[in-house]
């Protein structure tokens, strides 16, 4: 053996010895290992909590604000309830019986999910107001139980070791040290390898098993009888089907599922691409060229009008966002000979859709990370046709609505090349769409904003925006491939129409206010 590891194991052992001389020293960290891993849970449950209400409401800034301000909110009353139950003689079983209980609570959340999710989405409730509801059902008494140990476990060691800020510092700081790392590994590790619901349900075991040896002196039953309840929940879930869950799948980035989608299809069968609660592409089976979507038309049709028909076979593709890959699917298929290079983030949803929805991987050239990043290392004037098509929910990517990624796309496209992009706003008045025209136009001489139809009422719309430095020239596109359709050039309207563009402000890296400016999806119906 080394000197370095007899070192090591000699340095090791002296601890021990010095612990096992000194019961109350092994109390003290006993009581830290407590405060450090049951503020890790905490921050577990936090970060779960976001992807565990994502099928329903989907991610955004409104969502994460309600996650955080209600744990905090529980974090902050359950210290105060851990501080006065201490001052009134709380001994080491009040810890116990607060983590038992956080442990029940939170594998009830699974329970609560399933009773909450068919109210909420059958009521006229905005995203904002039932995220919000989510996480207060869900997460908040959890939290609160979980505020509770770290006061009454400071009190208990203070009557053990009488450096009152060395003690308070030491407990604070492995609270915080047990935040990050929760933070960290749930980020990082336990929701892609585990699964939302299998962290929820781990993180109740683990509350429990740490709550068992403060019940060393209670009576039998108390502890019996919390485990009878956690049993009963675990019971009540099963039932309601709660530990199944929504998603296929969950990466980092997304919970994805592949659902049926043969009935939007003419004929066949056809596969949809759900990523957290937003549809990202159709698929058909068969006729890659057959694009479902009226907005993916569109983006293709814009090609096939932009451009001289000899040059079409030639043209080369940047797709800022694979998603289903249906747009990039649809041109190889139309053509062998464009060079097509795809930015897709998460390289669990290629690998969903290649195993599901019809994709090959070999027709493309396929680039796992962020898209603008990858636009920035490909070379200047390389591309005919940029196709912006990502999204964080039902917000795009705030780094790809700028001015600087604007310019960054054109610096990309060859002279005559076309940029196009899509966006999901409210009709009538888009104030996202309106900022974005404010934007391109900055670095475009012609943008142009695109609908498939006027609707007759308020309501979710996805748009398509075109920018170039040469017109298409015309207020009406039909569609030369694919099924029968026409779309319209809605320029002049949405000029007239609602917010001033001169009052909205023009996207840069350093001001991009989305959710303000969808703020209409996020707190009326129609976003839903």
């Amino acid at each position: 053996m080394s000197h370095g590891h007899g070192a090591i194991l000699e340095i090791g052992w002296c601890f021990f010895e010095t612990l096992s001389d000194n019961p109350h020293k092994l109390k003290l960290v006993w009581y830290g290992f407590v405060v450090f891993l049951s503020s890790a849970i905490l921050l577990v449950l936090e970060i779960t909590a976001g992807r565990l209400i994502a099928p329903y409401v989907g991610v955004t800034l409104y969502s994460w604000t309600s996650i955080i301000g209600i744990v905090l909110a529980g974090l902050s009353i359950g210290n105060w309830i851990g501080g006065r139950w201490a001052d009134r003689g709380a001994d080491e079983r009040g810890t116990g019986i607060a983590l038992a209980l956080a442990a029940v609570f939170s594998l009830a959340s699974l329970l609560t999910l399933t009773l909450l999710a068919p109210v909420l989405q059958g009521s006229e409730l905005d995203l904002v107001s039932a995220s919000f509801i989510y996480v207060l059902c869900l997460f908040f008494v959890p939290s609160l139980l979980l505020g509770i140990p770290t006061p009454l476990l400071t009190t208990l060691a203070l009557k053990l070791d009488l450096r009152t800020g060395h003690v308070v510092g030491r407990m604070h700081a492995l609270a915080a040290l047990g935040s990050i790392a929760g933070t960290f590994v749930t980020g990082f590790v336990l929701i892609q390898y585990l699964g939302t619901r299998s962290v929820i349900v781990v993180s109740s075991l683990i509350l429990f098993v740490l709550a068992l040896p403060f019940f060393r002196h209670a009576a039998r039953p108390v502890p019996l009888l919390i485990l009878a309840a956690g049993v009963a929940v675990a019971a009540a879930i099963e039932y309601r089907n709660g530990f199944a869950g929504s998603c296929d799948r969950e990466s980092n980035y997304f919970c994805l599922r592949v659902v049926d989608a043969s009935h939007q299809a003419p004929f066949g069968r056809a596969h949809a691409l759900v990523l957290d609660h937003l549809l990202h592409g159709i698929n058909h089976e068969t006729e890659p060229a057959m694009l479902i979507s009226p907005y993916v038309h569109l983006m293709q049709e814009l090609v096939n009008h932009h451009f001289a028909d000899e040059d079409i076979p030639r043209l080369s593709y940047f797709f800022a966002g694979g998603g289903s890959y249906t747009q990039p699917r649809a041109v190889r298929h139309m053509t062998r000979e464009a060079n097509i290079v795809v930015a897709e983030l998460d390289p669990v949803v290629t690998a969903t859709v290649v195993e599901t929805m019809f994709v090959d991987p070999e027709d493309f050239t396929i680039r796992h990370g962020d898209a603008r990043a990858t636009l920035y290392r490909q070379p200047p004037a390389s591309f005919d046709v940029i196709v912006t098509d990502a999204f964080h929910d039902i917000a795009i990517p705030y780094h790809l609505v700028t001015l600087e990624y604007a310019r960054l796309a054109k610096s990309k496209l060859k002279p005559g090349g076309l940029f196009t992009t899509n966006v999901v706003d409210v009709f009538p008045d888009p104030r996202m769409v309106k900022s974005l025209v404010n934007t391109l136009r900055q670095a475009f001489a012609e943008v142009d904003v695109w609908l498939d139809r006027i609707p007759e009422q308020p309501q979710r719309m996805t748009y398509v925006i075109s920018a170039s430095e040469q017109a298409i020239g015309r207020d009406v596109l039909e569609s030369r491939d694919g099924l029968r359709r026409a779309w319209l050039r809605i320029n002049e309207p949405l000029e007239n129409t609602g917010t001033a563009l001169s009052d909205l402000p023009v996207f840069s890296d350093d001001f991009v206010p989305v959710e303000r400016m969808i703020s209409s999806l996020l707190l009326t119906p129609e976003g839903k």
